[in-house]
């Protein structure tokens, strides 16, 4: 009689073996002791980890849990970190350009080594489901491959920028956006110093530039709250350019530090993404829009919580949406059932921190006090979770229709799992609401008549506008920007971002939103 092979039943939901915060953390730093303290984390300041600063506690979104201790610099001890960054920029910008390629090459590959625990790291510190934190990792590297093979042409007779360039980014792509942006930065002849975001990310971002400075990248990371270090790090005469990814509000600050020094800048901040819905009938080709629409619970800055709707469609749109919406699948990216088992395919887990979850919240209630109705409010009860766990960061999907104009729903993007339908009768109608938040990074018109959805499309204030598809950041040779208030600066991405981080003729006339001119490449 052979021994069973039947499958034990289902136990409790835990954490896969392995995955565990304490062995994920174990195994960065047995990988990099250089940049992990007992238990704090430490600041890379030229060229060496040194465990300076007043360690904060990091909590995970995803459980509540303590993973270790962010330590906040000062802005004196910033300023020292950047005084040293700029001389290192100088050295670095007469590097031959093999050089600089050998160095940046063996970076990425040295994470690429690591991806699976950096990825491990993102599903801690901010949440993401696994095959997402996996995408954000390997969408960085395979970038910052190619641009290693197409910048030279893109460089000319180009030359770096005076001085560093400072990195302030948001905490929901740290690989993808930030380390990515810095890798090109290094590539294109440019030191770089980041801020290491307060609300999640620092431990990925530690080992990620822990590897990049045992290749001999001139990186440097810092720590520390924004009121604080803004000064520093956006102007201080050494900084030779300044990236910013965030909201509007910490966005206008910066902008507002930068009025008197001239610096080369490029704000990313956020707008309300709209999505238009006019003389349409391809219903199932939206539903599977609609579902990747939700992944990582549109805490991303290209996310579509908005949709506008021509009213003679509204019940065949709420036909399509709302099985889609009820089918979300949410809760602890790395819960399992068996030991065995593959990590969950989620489309979202927790919101950043318990404190935007319960502003979420707030900002239902307070939108359906002012007359929205609820069309959808899903339960926790739903989600995925292990018993007893912490769920107090997690935010169940919900679907407002015609939120009032005084809620902050109606005019500001929520930047969670929360959707506003709006419902209109012309198409003047329709662009006025697509256009709620004076300029968006992107936006979409689903409509069968191709050409008038282009017509349309010229009306809408985002940098780019899709026609029955998303449109999303792009990779490698796409740019990149802003209308109105969603961009401040110069535009990214392909050929545009290496024109944004170095210097080019004298008088050029870079692409991008600024006081006094607007240059936007000629195809977008």
């Amino acid at each position: 009689m052979t021994a069973s092979t039947t499958r034990p039943a289902p136990t409790s939901l835990h954490v896969k073996p392995g995955t565990e915060w304490a062995s994920v953390l174990g195994r960065a730093a047995a990988r990099t002791p250089e940049a992990f303290g007992a238990d704090r984390l430490h600041n890379l300041v030229d060229g060496t980890w040194r465990p300076i600063g007043d360690p904060e506690t990091l909590v995970s979104p995803v459980d509540g849990s303590r993973l270790t201790g962010l330590p906040k610099v000062s802005a004196g001890e910033a300023q020292h970190a950047v005084l040293a960054s700029a001389a290192a920029h100088r050295g670095w910008a007469g590097t031959p350009v093999a050089e600089r390629k050998a160095r940046v090459t063996a970076a990425v590959e040295a994470m690429a080594d690591a991806r699976d625990d950096l990825a491990l790291l993102l599903a801690w510190e901010i949440g993401k489901p696994w095959k997402l934190a996996c995408a954000d990792v390997d969408r960085a590297l395979d970038g910052v491959r190619w641009y290693v093979e197409e910048i030279d042409g893109m460089l000319g007779d180009r030359t770096p920028l005076d001085g560093p360039v400072s990195n302030i980014a948001s905490w929901n792509y740290p690989m993808s956006v930030l380390v990515h942006a810095e890798l090109v930065q290094l590539r294109a002849g440019n030191a770089v110093i980041a801020k290491t975001p307060s609300q999640g990310g620092a431990t990925c971002l530690t080992l990620a530039h822990a590897l990049m400075a045992r290749e001999g990248l001139p990186v440097t990371l810092l720590s520390g709250g924004g009121a604080e270090l803004s000064s520093v790090l956006v102007r201080s005469p050494e900084i030779g350019a300044l990236a910013f990814v965030g909201g509007r509000s910490n966005g206008g600050k910066v902008a507002a530090g930068l009025l008197d020094t001239g610096k080369r800048h490029m704000l990313e901040q956020e707008g309300l993404n709209a999505w238009g819905i006019w003389d349409f009938s391809d219903w199932d080709g939206l539903a599977a829009h609609l579902k990747k629409g939700f992944e990582y619970g549109k805490q991303r800055c290209t996310a579509y919580p908005r949709y506008v709707v021509q009213r003679e469609l509204v019940d065949q749109f709420l036909a399509t949406y709302l099985p889609v919406v009820q089918s979300l699948r949410f809760g602890h990216p790395l819960a399992v059932e068996h030991d065995d088992d593959e990590l969950p395919t989620l489309d979202f887990g927790p919101v950043i921190s318990a404190g935007k979850a319960t502003e979420l919240r707030d900002r239902v209630s307070d939108a359906m006090h002012r007359g929205a109705v609820p069309l959808w409010r899903g339960s926790l009860a739903d989600g995925r979770f292990i018993a007893g766990q912490d769920t107090s960061a997690y935010v169940a999907p919900a679907a407002l229709l015609s939120p009032g104009g005084a809620s902050a729903l109606m005019h500001s993007e929520p930047f969670g799992p929360v959707d506003t339908i709006v419902v209109v009768d012309s198409e003047a109608e329709l662009l006025a609401q697509m256009n709620a938040s004076n300029g968006a990074l992107v936006a979409s018109l689903a409509c069968d008549d191709e050409e008038k959805a282009h017509r349309l499309a010229r009306e809408v204030q985002a940098f780019k506008v899709g026609v029955n598809k998303p449109r999303s950041r792009g990779d490698r040779s796409e740019p990149f920007g802003g209308r109105g208030a969603s961009w401040l600066g110069c535009f990214v991405g392909g050929e545009l971002l290496v024109q944004a981080v170095t210097q080019g003729p004298a008088g050029e006339l870079l692409h991008g939103n600024f006081p006094e001119h607007s240059r936007y490449p000629a195809s977008i």
